[in-house]
């Protein structure tokens, strides 16, 4: 794999309209937007306007002198009294009314919506693909995982190629954790709008929990720009940019949840997951733990991942397509030819395994969760943990367990008012609570699966390696920790 990293890229903002007409929004759904900005927040002057709506002191201007032709607003005199002063405005009893009724269609005060046209123009500016990842920025990414050189080789084509991912295996090892990383590999800076206009509709899109700023220093230096002459105030500050985002969806996610949510309250929408997840990875996990069932989730995004467009529509009736520009990733604890047919499996061009940790990958993630807690780990307490897990307690060797078992250890310590070790009485306990009394192991309960779903035949279980034998050495050394073998 290659060594070098490769510079992120700033996608800069569109060109900033100085006309209404260049906006590519209705002159008088922006009009109506000011009135009721004017009415709610009380703003007052046209570097106010400009600020609050997100468009050129120009646009306002000429939204300003329509208003007052209309008798919708009026000129209050100067605010201050130096050179630099600049003429209030307020509203006439006409234009209080006017905004009363906007708000009545439409409660969204905030900055102006971009057209679906110029979405589209961005997002095909922005387009995942467009962003490589290199071997030294995944191993990079992955470092604090324990993973292979056959795990990296096979996720790093899957990444470049901006299509759908399948990680499955037995849970607790590492599925979730390896899709969060590499999803937050993409480093590349994007535009995401406030909103979008659809038929003089309010879509919101921005989402300031899913959607990380990123702030005038912390951008690189290698940039994509509509014009690279143009200052920062003749860019069209409708859009943010942002990190490419990161969006999971688990045992929650309906297919509601993928359409447009219309408030009745508002008047305005809300755009669904994946849109806002446009430019940027999705993750949905525990696929198959979801309500619905997999044959209707999985054929919902049938004709996005082999169009790259999904289709929306209002509740008006009118449809309208939005690209699907992001890195699918579904990951599941179940076996994937129980959840999806081959035609399904077909439409997922990279499937990856993620398996049982070897006794050797289990000391190495043990002696790193360790090393965080400053806590000394000897090798005869690991062939003790190995061997009471799989023999005693019966349970695979995951990745999950040696975090789990030390946090439990910390949290002991703690209540105990004792210094951090690895005290052999609370690891004990600790591996007591990793299964029931009937030993099921975490997330193999029967009970959370889909009942509706056909019956399957038998799949073979996977076995992890057998443990190493506990030597006479090793039983010694235990028995000087006060541990008996």
């Amino acid at each position: 794999m290659s060594t070098g990293k490769l510079p992120p890229i700033v996608v800069d903002k569109p060109t900033a309209p100085i006309t209404v007409e260049q906006s590519g929004i209705g002159f008088n759904l922006l009009l109506r937007l000011l009135l009721k900005l004017v009415y709610v927040r009380g703003l007052e002057t046209i570097s106010q306007f400009s600020a609050a709506l997100k468009l050129h002191n120009a646009v306002c201007q000429e939204l300003v002198d329509a208003a007052r032709e209309r008798r919708l607003i009026e000129t209050m005199g100067l605010k201050g009294g130096t050179i630099n002063s600049e003429v209030r405005f307020a509203l006439t009893a006409h234009g209080r009314s006017w905004a009363t009724e906007a708000l009545l269609q439409s409660q969204y005060i905030g900055p102006a919506p971009v057209s679906l046209d110029d979405y589209h123009r961005q997002t095909e500016r922005q387009r995942l693909r467009n962003e490589h990842i290199d071997g030294a920025t995944l191993q990079d990414g992955l470092s604090k995982l324990v993973v292979s050189d056959a795990l990296l080789r096979r996720l790093g084509p899957a990444m470049n190629s901006a299509r759908a991912l399948l990680l499955y295996g037995p849970p607790g090892n590492g599925k979730t954790s390896v899709a969060e990383v590499i999803g937050a590999l993409f480093r590349d800076t994007i535009c995401i709008p406030y909103c979008m206009e659809i038929d003089a509709q309010i879509i919101k899109i921005f989402d300031p929990t899913l959607h990380k700023l990123v702030e005038a220093e912390d951008k690189p230096k290698l940039s994509l720009t509509a014009a690279p002459s143009l200052k920062a105030d003749d860019r069209d500050q409708r859009w943010v940019q942002c990190r490419r985002p990161v969006v999971i969806a688990g045992g929650e996610l309906t297919l509601d949840m993928l359409d447009l949510s219309f408030n009745e309250t508002a008047k305005i929408y809300e755009a669904p997951l994946h849109l806002k997840a446009n430019g940027g990875t999705f993750i949905i996990d525990d696929l198959g733990r979801q309500l619905v069932r997999p044959e209707a989730l999985l054929n919902r995004w049938i004709v996005p991942m082999e169009k790259a467009i999904d289709f929306l529509a209002l509740d008006t009736g009118r449809t309208f397509s939005i690209p699907f520009d992001e890195f699918l990733i579904f990951s599941t604890n179940l076996t994937p030819d129980d959840l999806m047919d081959p035609a399904f499996l077909r439409r997922i061009p990279y499937k990856v395994e993620l398996h049982f940790p070897s006794p050797d990958e289990f000391k190495q993630v043990f002696r790193v969760v360790c090393a965080k807690h400053q806590l000394e780990c000897h090798e005869p307490m690991l062939l003790y943990i190995i061997d009471e897990l799989q023999k005693k307690y019966a349970q695979p060797l995951s990745f999950f367990q040696p975090k789990f078992i030390v946090d439990q250890v910390v949290a002991g310590c703690k209540f105990n008012g004792r210094p951090l070790t690895l005290d052999p009485e609370m690891i004990v306990d600790a591996m007591q609570n990793l299964t029931t009394r009937r030993g099921a192991a975490p997330g193999a309960t029967s009970a959370q699966r889909v009942a509706s779903r056909p019956a399957a035949a038998p799949t073979e279980v996977k076995r992890a390696p057998a443990p190493p034998a506990v030597d006479a050495a090793t039983r010694a050394a235990l028995q000087a920790m006060g541990i008996k073998s």
